[in-house]
Formats: C-alpha cells, structure tokens, sequence
C-alpha cells in the first residue's frame, strides 16, 4: 500500500510543481548549475586544445566512437550529433580526415553509404580527453549535481 502512495504523491506534487512558483533557491540552484556545466565545458576545451583539437573536433570523435549505436556512424550521425548541417560536418571530418584521426570506410552493402572510423591516432586523442573528462566530473560535476538536486526539494514544496 506504501508504493501506491508514493506514486499518487509524485504524480501530484509534479503537476504541482508544474504550473508552481519559483523559489529563489530553485533561481540560484539553476545558476550554480549552469556554472558548473560552464566550467566543465572550459575544462574540456582546454584538455582539446592540449591534445591539438578545437571542442567541435574532439566532440566530433566522441560522437565517432560512442553516439551511434548499433553500425558505425555516418557523415549525417555527426551533424545530428553536433546539431550541425551536413555539409558542415563533411568539412570537419574532411579536417579530422587530413589530421589522421578519422578515415572513411565504404559500407560493404551499400556502396553510397560512408562509414567513419576513429584511426590509431584518434583512438588514442580521444581515450586521453576522455579519461581527464571523466576524472573531472568524477571530482567536482557528481557532488555539485547531487547538491544541486537536493537543492530543488520535493515538486510543489514552497
């Protein structure tokens, strides 16, 4: 009988919380949280600089090895990924492409279609920004995120 009072509980408070004021510890929640995803991001970007790569390079690689599932990634995932226009991400993996992190490989059953493929060399760029990455949110994203959601309380409290 617990759980079914608990659901009717979340179902009400989140409606309420819906059309609800706004506290100003939920505005000040908000903007710590979007600090620490604008740090993150600067975090990021520098560790692309280290390795030779703008952010759009390294996230292009990211997008590469570990948005598309199942099948290798196509010109079209990275744009869908990037929330860029095809054309433009045909230029960047040509970049990617001429640096030696990214090769073009020909689908076996369907010759129109291009498949990407990290090399060596991007394999390696990129396991080295991950790992940093991680390691940073591992130390300072997980409890400010958690603080952050605390923050909020339950849906509807005032």
């Amino acid at each position: 009988m617990v759980p079914a009072r608990k659901a009717q509980r979340s179902k009400v408070t989140t409606s309420a919380r819906r059309g609800g004021t706004m506290r100003d510890s939920d505005y000040a929640a908000l903007a710590h949280f979007r600090y620490q995803i604008r740090s993150f991001l600067a975090f990021s970007e520098a560790g692309s600089a280290g390795q030779g790569l703008t952010p759009t390079q390294h996230q292009a690689l990211l997008g590469i090895k570990g948005f598309v599932r199942p099948g290798p990634a196509t010109v079209g995932d990275v744009a869908k990924f990037l929330l860029i226009r095809h054309h433009s991400a045909v230029e960047l993996i040509n970049r990617l492409e001429k640096q030696g992190l990214v090769s073009r490989v020909a689908d076996p059953e369907d010759a129109r279609r291009v498949h990407l493929k990290l090399t060596k060399k991007g394999e390696q760029k990129l396991q080295a920004l991950s790992r940093q990455n991680i390691e940073e949110l591992r130390r300072a994203a997980s409890p400010a995120l958690s603080r952050l959601l605390k923050s909020f309380g339950e849906p509807g409290e005032a």
